[in-house]
């Protein structure tokens, strides 16, 4: 969920770069580039049922009420920036105040983005770590949040897991993004995994794929998203059916913190970003492998 130039495979368009190191586009023809900058469909969620019996829960936030501080100082259990001072998009997170951008009504967690008078976009975020490294945090198991997202162009809620490493460490860091939805195509959303270099060498890596799903079916009622992180392989899930699976990088040696967030932009403009914007979060849970094995009175 970093700010990123617009590879091909991603449905943005390259408005605000990086400095990465970039190819040259001079000799690829307009009509090329247009073909290539929509992603391949991939086949629609008829994976494999995720089978939760095999695992014991390590952390259920279910947004009953809501601990977070926008301060080092004053950790809570949700810190309300990227703990490596790297928040991102075209609106800026905002520490909590009353009521916005975090509201919490009957166990439902919205995020608000939202326009002011000065003409400027404020949104929220939350993340699992604090910036010493301290909160929650886990390597290998299942992570999963339930989320309606947020309908119109501009918009950029996320479900995400970043490597739990402080700034300045320059050992490669692992992204992955269990939801990336550009509210541009309300036909799907993206799923990815970021090899992050650190050295300043910029031998980033992504591999990413996109799920089709019914149009506007994502912001019409709730869906669950989720990722069980193993030794051997990265398995994504839309609704507990699997749609897509990775090789687990040999980069992944740290826990991740888990993110929420609604960001704007991503590239795309915002002009046309209904204001306000919600992002509701029904809850975010994690687990871990039983190492008892699977629970024989579950279902």
């Amino acid at each position: 969920m970093r700010q990123l130039p617009c590879p091909v495979f991603r449905r943005c368009r390259p408005v605000r770069w990086r400095p990465f190191t970039l190819l040259s586009l001079a000799a690829i023809g307009l009509a090329f580039l247009v073909r290539s900058a929509q992603p391949q469909p991939s086949p629609a969620p008829e994976g494999a049922a995720l089978d939760l019996c095999a695992f014991r829960s390590t952390f259920l936030e279910d947004f009953n009420s809501l601990s977070v501080s926008g301060q080092p100082e004053d950790p809570q259990r949700w810190f309300a920036h990227t703990p490596w001072a790297g928040d991102f998009g075209d609106a800026a997170f905002t520490d909590p105040q009353p009521d916005f951008p975090f509201t919490v009504r009957n166990g439902i967690l919205g995020i608000e983005a939202r326009k002011g008078a000065d003409n400027k976009w404020r949104s929220g975020l939350l993340a699992s770590a604090q910036p010493d490294g301290t909160g929650f945090a886990q390597r290998y198991g299942y992570f999963e949040a339930r989320a309606k997202l947020p309908k119109g162009p501009g918009v950029w809620p996320g479900f995400w897991l970043n490597a739990n490493q402080q700034r300045g460490v320059k050992d490669p860091g692992v992204e992955v993004d269990v939801l990336e939805y550009y509210g541009q195509f309300p036909d799907g959303f993206h799923s990815s995994l970021h090899i992050w270099d650190n050295s300043g060498a910029d031998h980033n890596r992504v591999s990413d794929h996109v799920t089709p799903v019914a149009y506007g079916s994502l912001s019409d009622d709730f869906h669950t998203y989720g990722v069980d992180v193993e030794p051997d392989w990265v398995t994504f899930y839309l609704d507990r059916r699997e749609i897509w699976r990775i090789a687990t990088p040999p980069e992944l040696t740290k826990p991740f913190m888990v993110l929420v967030s609604l960001a704007l932009g991503s590239g795309w403009p915002i002009d046309r970003t209904p204001n306000p914007s919600i992002m509701e979060i029904d809850y975010v849970h994690v687990y871990e492998r039983d190492p008892t094995g699977r629970r024989q009175d579950c279902r």
